[in-house]
């Protein structure tokens, strides 16, 4: 009996993702169709998959609006995503795409070896608002114009919705904590840097 959706692993699902693919590339729209009952986690995941590599510019900043506008639903209740035209006429190449599920497949399969459902509460509503308030600070924070600052966020989100997908409330706060020390990291730094301007100058 061929496997249904429903049971297949989060990395085979990425694998079956590329191979129905068609053309050169493929829309945010035409992904997140593919994605049926699972289309939060996965795409969240799908999303913040090329922010973790470091210093690549361009693609996390392109991806970076679709992931904070997906993580404002889940702040806001709703049960199944949904993008502007603006934003869900995004393209993926099908080639970065392939590449990204073939790299990405080691580290996910060792997540998935390790996860299970636990402190299932932080999946579901109601507190996966504020799961969803975290990955927006997340999200937004994959927006600054800085070198490497979309590789931690990344991580995080990457592993929140790794959490999501396998209702492992532990997962979910790990990747909320290394969400959090960056973002702490980068307040810290920014006011940092203000005081020693305003040193500088003599304020």
């Amino acid at each position: 009996m061929a496997s249904t959706a429903q049971d297949l692993t989060i990395s085979d699902r990425l694998t079956q993702l590329v191979s129905d693919a068609y053309g050169q590339s493929v829309t945010l729209d035409w992904i997140m169709a593919q994605l049926h009952e699972r289309a939060f986690g996965l795409f969240l995941l799908i999303l913040a998959l090329p922010c973790c590599v470091p210093f690549l510019y361009g693609l996390p900043q392109i991806v970076a609006l679709p992931l904070m506008f997906v993580s404002a639903q889940i702040l806001l209740g709703r049960r199944v995503p949904w993008l502007p035209s603006k934003l869900s006429t995004r393209t993926f190449s099908a080639e970065g795409l392939g590449t990204l599920s073939r790299r990405s497949a080691p580290w996910l399969k060792r997540i998935e070896a390790v996860s299970r459902p636990r402190l299932t509460v932080l999946t579901h509503a109601p507190l996966d608002r504020i799961v969803g308030f975290a990955l927006v600070l997340f999200s937004a924070s994959i927006l600054v114009p800085l070198p490497g600052t979309n590789t931690v966020p990344g991580f995080a989100v990457v592993i929140v919705a790794m959490g999501l997908l396998q209702r492992d409330g532990i997962l979910v706060l790990l990747g909320a904590a290394l969400g959090t020390a960056w973002i702490g990291t980068l307040l810290f730094a920014g006011a940092t840097l203000v005081s020693l301007i305003k040193t500088w100058i003599g304020l």
